[in-house]
């Protein structure tokens, strides 16, 4: 199994059952060992009680004042269990859904890969192959002796083309599937050849039909308006005959389709009064393999992408028509969000508690509003831009968060922990200039809980009133 079908590796994902099981083993721990520290503490306060039964006055003092102590910690080990609750579920929520967005973005990496990747049509340029008969020296041994015997052998070797006229039609339409992009390609070429040998006058025109296609029609030949014939059905070699100085014309067409590109492969030879027009009748044109077209025009249906080389040039990468396809951007960001999330959660609460007075049901449900706004978030951010989505879920969370308020004042107070602990740094990873959000998000905290607590030029009024 690859990597973007797990999901982001060692991250915790409560969709797999065995990761389930472990954190709820876990939490059941946790909790029992909360439970006993509760219970040691008590016992310890009754037995320190019991112990002093005989003095009356230090009892009642020690009773009492731990009685209202323990009566603290109990409180304050139900919000802490609460917020410790919330957070630990918020951190498995957000990890999950980190793996599932990490899993998305793949998946549709991948796809969009998958549409312009694969087999291509290539068009390799024909050769002028003859053959000369050249020399060669060996040793032999003849009746005990060494000899040095001379011989000759045949050699292929190849004449280049004096001038390449192409021309391609291509149209795109995409497979069953629909995933990948197929492309019909109807190709017209004309090739001059020129025998600027002296004493060669038998050559043989091999011109291969393109690689990479699942259908080939209508393959010919011709030497000026004659069609040949291959010796040898399924071999693309036409032997003919030309004499010393003379020339002639090749015409090679056919209609393939197949691969998600076309390219035109020179073979390694040297392109002399060539000219090849690529005509794609799709959007999204673009040339192949950074060998910039000398002429581009375009088209309302069709771009027309023209090379021209006059006289030895040398084009050692195929070069030719694809596919562009959008690029995809800012991958990672919203994972990357969802696993700092918990921190962001971790800070609000806080800083609601630093400001305002905050009862049990009322964390709750903060905590169920902001973990529902990210759920949002990460299905939201599919569809639309991911900055635009959190700025109109800010507007919903702000309006939720006015409640938490007794009074007007109270209100303020939360939207402004709201703005400084949840939205701004929310906000602060999804843009580029993240450092730069979140340190303003941070000044704007310790500037509102200075006010709040040191100089206070903002009252409540209400200090502990819990309602």
């Amino acid at each position: 199994m690859s990597y973007s079908t797990q999901g982001i590796p060692g991250l915790p994902d409560l969709t797999h059952p065995t990761e389930l099981i472990q954190f709820g083993s876990q939490v059941l721990q946790a909790s029992l060992l909360l439970v006993f520290l509760v219970i040691a503490l008590g016992i310890a306060i009754a037995l320190v009680s019991f112990s002093l039964r005989r003095y009356q006055s230090e009892q009642v003092f020690f009773v009492g004042e731990w009685s209202i102590r323990y009566s603290q910690i109990l409180k304050g080990l139900q919000h802490l269990t609460v917020v410790l609750v919330l957070l630990v579920v918020g951190f498995f929520l957000c990890s999950t859904l980190s793996n599932r967005y990490h899993h998305w973005e793949q998946a549709k990496v991948a796809q969009v890969a998958q549409s312009v990747a694969g087999e291509k049509l290539e068009q390799i340029a024909p050769r002028l192959r003859y053959v000369t008969q050249q020399p060669f020296t060996y040793t032999t041994q003849v009746d005990g002796k060494i000899i040095k015997v001379t011989d000759t052998q045949e050699v292929s070797r190849y004449l280049a083309l004096s001038g390449s006229q192409i021309q391609v039609k291509l149209d795109q339409n995409t497979d069953v599937q629909g995933r990948s992009n197929i492309y019909r390609a109807d190709y017209t070429a004309d090739y001059k050849i020129i025998n600027r040998l002296k004493d060669i006058n038998n050559f043989f025109f091999e011109a291969p039909p393109p690689n990479g296609y699942s259908l080939l029609s209508n393959y010919k030949v011709e030497r000026d308006q004659t069609r040949l014939e291959p010796n040898n059905p399924g071999e693309y070699s036409f032997p003919f005959s030309l004499q010393p100085g003379a020339e002639t014309n090749f015409r090679v067409t056919y209609q393939a389709q197949g691969g998600s590109r076309w390219v035109y492969d020179s073979a390694g030879q040297l392109l002399s009064n060539f000219r090849l027009t690529a005509i794609a009748n799709f959007a999204s044109a673009d040339f192949a393999s950074g060998i910039v077209p000398n002429e581009t025009k375009v088209d309302r249906r069709s771009t027309e992408f023209i090379w021209k080389f006059d006289d030895n040039v040398a084009v050692r990468n195929p070069f030719g028509v694809f596919t562009n396809t959008n690029p995809i951007h800012d991958t990672g960001i919203i994972p990357r969000l969802l696993l700092l999330a918990p921190a962001i959660f971790l800070w609000w609460i806080l800083l609601l508690y630093w400001s305002l007075p905050m009862s049990i049901k009322n964390v709750a449900i903060a905590s169920g509003i902001f973990f529902a706004c990210l759920l949002t978030l990460t299905y939201l951010s599919r569809f639309i831009n991911a900055q635009l989505a959190w700025a109109m879920i800010s507007l919903v969370l702000l309006a939720l968060t006015w409640g938490l308020g007794y009074n007007r004042n109270a209100s303020l107070a939360a939207i402004i922990c709201t703005i400084a602990g949840a939205v701004l740094p929310v906000f602060g990873l999804l843009v580029p200039f993240s450092g730069l959000t979140l340190s303003v998000a941070g000044l704007l905290s310790v500037i509102w809980l200075a006010v709040r607590h040191w100089y206070g030029w903002y009252s409540l009024q209400l200090e502990d009133t819990v309602h």
